[in-house]
């Protein structure tokens, strides 16, 4: 069947309609969005300024005739053949990957309408006239959120799958789904992975060791050794206070904790307090006092070491680092080395967190929990969720729900669903003074502990570990560290994201990563001259820190000593506490 001048003439007539009326759904939408996360009513909000008229014409003239190609190509085709593509998904994107999508005419139109749509929504946010870079990041990120809810493959008339699969199964995918719609309704959550496949202290945070000391805020873990022989110098471990510490020991083969005992090193590590009401007064002095600060004191009483090593994990690392400034600051030279991995201490771009974050959102915290009050973990795992809602929502909406099906047993997803609960004005802090007003890089500009901290009175040699795909922590901030600590800097930069870049096991040895001895200021250009090296980054690392360790040394077989003693084994309950 071919397609005549006037229906062309048609079609382009109806999709330049379409586009408008599009464009005017979307940019209500836009409107209300804004407000909520400025907590303000969409009538009192700031009105979105719309893109220039002419870029507008243009969009939607584009829109339209893409729509008439497509609605051309549909019309030719012959019966059981696929649409001519038009439109396709962007690569990684693999929600239209079965071959459904394209075996069916009409739901290989539906879901390159879909994509056409989707370009249009998105140029047209880009398009928007607005100077201000964070409140255009937010533009972007609800435009994200926007065309992923409304994709085709969410809703069962439109999804190819759902059919085939409640076909398959004789109606049985639909019943399953149901049931596990309203389990997780129960649950409060969407499930990722099995959870009765996993157990913290059975086969998650399984590396023997003992809790040697505990306060309101955190437990410390010391790992026994592995190997009959240590460095003499200790590493002291401080993981994120928003999520648990098992991420750094999650199984044998992929836990970074049980690699560093293996190598002959002496491990502590904080496993912070899931905070409930009895801690919700805890602000970051506390943090930083009862976490590292103590931990530190602690380490040196059992090792007798002046000096030890010292890691931070992402917020774990802007703690620990305010930490060491504090220390420095009084005078103190607290630890041997420090090791950051994914961590923002200058804020400038602080990824798509960032874009989040304003004077109006920050204040509603500060007016609400900045005094006294619990941030519910379940509220900071779904903005993460959302952050890759394709990856971390709707496939799980389709995949349970729609198909019925119970997702796998997976330890990184089960920890991701783990979440914990932080002190309100610790967080309402942290907003304000990191992502909002990027205040930590200023000397002397923050107060800690009675201390003006300047980080470049940080001056000990520091591994800089990030991930180049890291939308949580943007390598390119992450490098800007090398310009506030005071010491000589060793910047590695891991391929894959925040958490897989991390935790990549040198086990596998799997992926890559950068080094260069360039210390150029510019961090595309330290990227420039840096040579890819096969292999996981945590031998890199542990290379970099052997010379630093001291000699060698009986291991340390009993835990703790006179002072501090054996109070539970490790993984402690800490952990174990759920929100």
């Amino acid at each position: 069947m071919s397609v005549t001048p006037e229906q062309s003439a048609e079609a382009l007539n109806g999709m330049f309609k379409f586009g408008q009326s599009l464009a005017a759904g979307f940019f209500d939408y836009l409107g209300k969005q804004n407000a909520a996360f400025q907590q303000a009513a969409p009538a009192q909000a700031p009105q979105l300024p719309l893109p220039e008229a002419s870029d507008m014409a243009r969009l939607q003239q584009e829109l339209a005739e893409a729509h008439a190609r497509l609605w051309a190509g549909m019309a030719q085709a012959r019966p059981g053949e696929p649409v001519q593509p038009i439109a396709q998904p962007a690569p990684g994107d693999r929600r239209f990957n079965a071959p459904e999508w394209t075996a069916s005419p009409v739901f290989d139109y539906i879901r390159q309408a879909y994509l056409l749509n989707s370009d249009y929504l998105t140029k047209l946010a880009d398009a928007l006239p607005i100077a201000d870079g964070r409140t255009k990041e937010r533009m972007q990120f609800l435009t994200r959120q926007y065309v992923d809810a409304l994709a085709p493959s969410n809703f069962a008339a439109t999804n190819p799958e759902f059919i085939q699969t409640a076909i398959e199964t004789r109606g049985e995918s639909i019943t399953q789904g149901i049931k596990n719609l309203i389990s997780d309704m129960e649950k409060g959550r969407i499930s990722m992975t099995d959870d009765s496949a996993f157990e913290i202290g059975r086969n998650l945070a399984t590396t023997p060791g003992s809790v040697i000391y505990e306060n309101a805020l955190m437990q410390l873990i010391q790992y026994a050794p592995l190997t009959e022989q240590v460095h003499k110098t200790p590493l002291l471990i401080v993981p994120p206070c928003i999520n648990k510490f098992y991420i750094m020991d999650l199984q044998p083969a992929n836990s970074l904790v049980r690699f560093m005992v293996e190598q002959g090193f002496t491990v502590f590590l904080v496993s912070w307090k899931n905070i409930q009401a009895e801690q919700a007064h805890f602000g970051w002095d506390d943090y930083l006092q009862l976490g590292p600060i103590t931990a530190l004191d602690v380490v040196r009483d059992v090792t007798k070491v002046k000096k030890p090593h010292a890691l931070g994990f992402c917020v774990g690392g802007t703690i620990l680092t305010s930490a060491l400034a504090v220390l420095k600051g009084r005078g103190e030279d607290p630890v041997e080395s420090l090791s950051l991995m994914t961590t923002l201490l200058d804020f400038a771009d602080a990824g798509e967190i960032g874009c989040l974050v304003d004077e109006a959102s920050v204040a509603g915290r500060e007016a609400t929990i900045g005094k006294g009050g619990v941030f519910q973990g379940r509220e900071l795992a779904q903005v993460f969720s959302s952050l890759r809602a394709n990856d971390l929502i709707w496939q799980y909406v389709v995949g349970n729900y729609l198909k019925g099906k119970k997702p796998e047993a997976f330890d990184l997803l089960y920890w991701n669903s783990d979440s914990t609960n932080i002190a309100g004005p610790f967080i309402a802090w942290y907003l304000r003074n990191m992502y909002l007003e990027n205040n930590l890089r200023v000397p002397g500009k923050l107060e800690m502990l009675g201390v003006k901290v300047d980080l470049g009175k940080v001056d000990v040699p520091a591994y800089l570990m990030a991930a180049r795909e890291d939308h949580i922590v943007p390598w390119t901030s992450a490098y800007l560290v090398r310009q506030l600590l005071g010491g000589d800097t060793t910047f590695v930069l891991g391929a894959s994201g925040h958490i897989a870049g991390a935790i990549n096991p040198a086990s596998k040895n799997r992926r890559s990563y950068w080094v260069s001895e360039s210390s150029a200021a510019v961090p595309e250009e330290w990227l420039e001259a840096a040579t890819e090296q096969k292999g996981s980054w945590w031998l890199n690392w542990v290379e970099w820190l052997r010379p630093k360790s001291g000699d060698m040394v009986a291991a340390r077989n009993k835990p703790g000593n006179t002072k501090y003693k054996v109070i539970e084994p490790a993984p402690g309950r800490y952990v174990k506490e759920t929100v």
